[in-house]
């Protein structure tokens, strides 16, 4: 009876090894303001991730005074309970806006290089990192789980995409540019993004991009603003074959979920929309997006992505202040 008792245990433990080995979960959000007390830290504690991904606006320093970015940077960095938080969980991510230097730049800002090194900084990325000499903050990560994988692509939509056109007519702040003007990621990172996908053996390939990119009509920063670009995704995506498609996506101080069929693609291509830690849209009224798939939240809130490797499976979640679910969404793949 003792050797039956002996045997069971092990076995237990094993199958509560292997469930643990074959899965992981990615908790992400944006849009930090310094100044205000980020009660989510600990709320994203309580669903175990391995690792928080920041879309984006991890400071609110829209400025060209690279002390005063350093500063702000520093008091993030600096706050007791975010480096409690980075104690027990790994942190990536990408800039926006905000803690690029000014808000809905592109391009043309002028201390892009200096704030480069700040971010950074921010996440102590060692002074031989390729990142700290090449032009923008695109990176990926390979994560390996037993004889699974997940790539994680970060996208910098920032240091190269080119104007935007405003909207003169509505209140909308922007337009679509004239098909074919204006580039999201410049040649280079294109390249880069179209060679991790196409050579990708992974079994899921997260990309993170700081706007979303299937919400298109609510007149702010999207991914919609260049249709062309949008085109050209899509087309890499599917022609790469690269499995398990997802985009992380901030900015909008809302969170949402959204899906789209693509041609030759034999799966759904998902945006889930994580944004507002500090701070959200409290007075949404509602916009128009036709490939939502869920309830748009604008309290404050991030995203969770728990991953079964044995069954194939994603299941994405947008919690919010006492860990509350307030959306949830399982995609088979």
């Amino acid at each position: 009876m003792k050797y039956f008792l002996f045997i069971l245990s092990i076995i237990t433990i094993f199958n509560s090894c292997a469930k643990k080995n074959n899965a992981y979960t990615i908790s992400f959000s944006s849009c930090d303001n310094q100044e205000i007390e980020n009660k989510l830290w600990s709320e994203i504690l309580k669903n175990n991730p391995d690792i928080f991904i920041w879309g984006g606006d991890i400071v609110y320093s829209d400025t060209e005074n690279m002390k005063l970015m350093q500063h702000n940077y520093n008091k993030q960095k600096n706050n007791d309970v975010y480096l409690n938080f980075i104690k027990k969980v790994e942190v990536i991510g990408t800039w926006d806006d905000h803690d690029y230097g000014k808000n809905d730049a592109g391009k043309e800002y002028p201390k892009k290089d200096s704030v480069q090194q700040l971010f950074l900084d921010f996440f102590d990325v060692p002074k031989n990192d390729i990142r700290r000499k090449q032009q923008g903050l695109y990176f990926a990560k390979d994560v390996n789980i037993e004889k699974k994988s997940i790539k994680i692509i970060v996208l910098d939509t920032r240091y190269f995409r080119s104007e935007l056109t405003k909207d003169t007519i509505t209140k909308k702040r922007y337009k679509p540019n004239n098909y074919g003007e204006g580039t999201m990621l410049g040649e280079k990172q294109w390249n880069w993004l179209e060679n991790q996908l196409n050579n990708s053996k992974s079994d899921f390939n997260v990309i993170v991009s700081s706007i979303q990119f299937l919400s298109f009509e609510h007149g702010f920063e999207t991914w919609g603003n260049m249709p062309h670009e949008v085109d050209k995704f899509e087309n890499i995506v599917a022609n790469s074959k690269a499995k398990g498609v997802i985009i992380l996506s901030g900015d909008r101080h809302i969170a949402e979920i959204s899906a789209k069929e693509i041609p030759n693609l034999n799966y759904p291509l998902i945006d889930i929309t994580a944004s507002g830690m500090t701070h959200s849209y409290t007075s949404f009224k509602g916009e128009p997006n036709e490939y939502r798939i869920s309830n748009v939240v604008s309290d404050k809130n991030f995203g969770i992505l728990k991953f079964d490797l044995i069954k194939n499976t994603v299941t994405m979640e947008v919690r919010g202040e006492n860990n509350v679910l307030f959306e949830s969404f399982l995609q088979q793949y």
